[in-house]
């Protein structure tokens, strides 16, 4: 039945979605060019709140829980597993007190679609070639360096590429590892991500109608005498941890 309800929701969903996109490219222009980075990222965490409301079009209900007390005045570094495209709105909506930018592939800079690109381009994230190293750690360090500057966090995906099956695949260290050496005193914080990739079990289309999405925020990790790559191991434990039992 929700493969069945899929067939007939989806295209609503991809509709809703795209209007908003189209929508939000001009008011993104507009507010980069008059008001500058505060009012271009309130128009983003404005355009990525619609963007999540599209998810209810396939009956698709979003959950992030938080039971810690995040600093807003220190830069966090979130890590998390990677399901879905769809991991991308709630993340940025939630944690928009935080700054938080995305480390994403340059590819996705070149889309020939509305709204993303523009903020890949100038929202303050790292877009990295992943066939060019040099280009992917210059991407990073310029990233910290306005974490640093701003008291910015980044989201990050260590897994590189998204699951098909739920099943995380291996974590790794290096974006992570740059960021921590440059930004030492930035906290850890793992978010595990269940239901997305149910979401999406049968491809783009149609999708699985009814599907949950659940964001958990774990317990965030102090470094102490830890190396980098043991705090990542760390982070990556916890999340397969919840997420695969």
């Amino acid at each position: 039945m929700s493969k069945f309800l899929g067939y007939i929701f989806s295209p609503l969903q991809y509709l809703t979605f795209c209007i908003f996109l189209l929508i939000f490219h001009p008011i993104q222009w507009i507010s980069l060019k008059l008001g500058g980075y505060s009012a271009h990222k309130r128009s983003v965490d404005i355009l990525n709140f619609f963007l999540v409301s599209t998810y209810y079009c396939v009956g698709c209900h979003v959950r992030f829980n938080n039971k810690f007390e995040l600093p807003p005045d220190r830069s966090i570094v979130f890590v998390a597993n990677h399901q879905s495209m769809y991991d991308i709105a709630p993340l940025i909506w939630h944690l928009r007190k935080y700054h938080a930018k995305f480390i994403s592939k340059i590819e996705l800079t070149r889309q020939p679609i509305p709204s993303i690109p523009f903020n890949l381009i100038h929202g303050g994230g790292a877009n990295i070639d992943r066939k060019d190293p040099k280009q992917s750690i210059s991407e990073i360090l310029k990233l910290a360096g306005r974490m640093r500057e701003n008291k910015w966090s980044a989201v990050i995906f260590p897994e590189g590429t998204r699951t098909k099956n739920g099943k995380m695949k291996p974590f790794a260290t290096g974006g992570v590892v740059t960021l921590l050496k440059k930004v030492p005193d930035a906290l850890v914080v793992p978010i595990a991500i269940q239901g997305s990739w149910e979401l999406t079990q049968y491809g783009l289309y149609p999708l699985r109608f009814g599907q949950g999405i659940t964001y958990t925020v774990l317990e965030p990790i102090a470094s102490g005498k830890k190396s980098h790559e043991e705090v990542v191991a760390e982070a990556e434990q916890k999340i397969k941890s919840f997420v695969e039992g």
